[in-house]
């Protein structure tokens, strides 16, 4: 039996951050004791002010396999997991090859995975136009929630889909207690829609052609929804800071919604994004400073449930 201890000044137990000892034994923790353990018999590496936590999970991130590896696949997108401390991961539909959209594409993404993980692994499946008679096969395939866009995916194979579209979906959403996860953007014509044509290299520009009403607009159809069939439903990646307020109405109110946001939309500002730098171009794209403030104080009140990455590879020639 391997059993030894690890040691240090900031152990992450409990909601507190305390000097601990953690002893582990065959792989598993077997005891958590506060301070330097006293048992001489244990192999105890002391790891001075490193911080000792629980491992992370993030419950959206697109690794791309099958069919699109040469991205990114299951191999090095959880290796690099393991080596950030995130522990568990829970892959979106789109961006593979088949998309997910149906149970044997699911268990074809089985397959690939099986191979090859290094972390824990889950997955959610898609709905696109014409696929609502797939949604029972992908629960029963043990999908965690079943994902839809609002606008335009950026994958040609995976269509956005409309309210009409929802609404057939949802009854049998709630039957099986599964959440419907939404990219809420609803495409509308504005007057800044040129703007990007004329200066493609322009942040502020990317910036107006995706206004904050097109995410407003959408989560208050998604409330909406929610408030008609009571299913379970998840706004994906909140960046408009306008939605907040409607959003912990909802939730005050009783219904079964709940969001996320990502770290890009906490840390950076629309205000230190250069001309020309796509590495900071995602969509919903990332707002104004201010816009993060008000994000924080979402996150901290518990009107956006927790933090996801987004994680969405791709080669360097895309992203110039």
């Amino acid at each position: 039996m391997r059993r030894f201890g690890l040691y240090s000044k900031r152990v992450v137990c409990d909601k507190e951050v305390r000097e601990a000892t953690i002893t582990i034994e065959n792989g598993k923790i077997a005891s958590v004791e506060f301070g330097l353990a006293r048992d001489t018999g244990k192999n105890i590496e002391d790891l001075g002010n490193a911080v000792i936590m629980p491992g992370l999970i993030d419950s959206h991130v697109h690794i791309n396999e099958p069919g699109r590896t040469d991205w990114e696949g299951f191999d090095t997108a959880t290796r690099a997991a393991a080596a950030g401390g995130i522990t568990t991961l829970i892959d979106m539909p789109l961006n593979s090859s088949p998309v997910t959209t149906n149970a044997t594409a699911l268990d074809t993404k089985l397959d690939a995975a099986r191979k090859s993980i290094h972390v824990n692994c889950g997955f959610y499946g898609g709905l696109v136009p014409g696929s609502a008679r797939n949604v029972v096969g992908l629960i029963e395939g043990g999908v965690f929630g079943i994902k839809a866009f609002l606008t335009h995916s950026g994958i040609d194979e995976f269509p956005n889909v409309d309210q009409r579209q929802l609404e057939e979906v949802l009854p049998t959403l709630k039957k099986y207690n599964t959440p419907l996860l939404v990219h809420a953007e609803l495409y509308s014509p504005h007057k800044d829609q040129k703007a990007l044509d004329q200066n493609p290299t322009s942040y502020l520009a990317f910036l107006k052609s995706r206004p904050k009403s097109w995410e407003d607009n959408a989560i208050r159809m998604m409330i909406g929804l929610c408030k008609q069939f009571r299913s379970r439903i998840h706004i994906v990646h909140l960046s408009s800071s306008n939605s907040i307020q409607p959003l912990q109405d909802a939730i005050d109110s009783g219904l079964p919604i709940s969001t996320e946001t990502c770290p890009h939309y906490l840390f950076f500002n629309a205000e230190g994004i250069g001309d020309g730098e796509t590495l900071l171009k995602c969509a919903p794209p990332i707002r104004e400073k201010q816009n993060n403030e008000l994000l924080w104080g979402a996150l901290k009140n518990g009107t956006i449930s927790f933090v996801v990455t987004d994680h969405s590879p791709a080669p360097p020639s895309l992203k110039e």
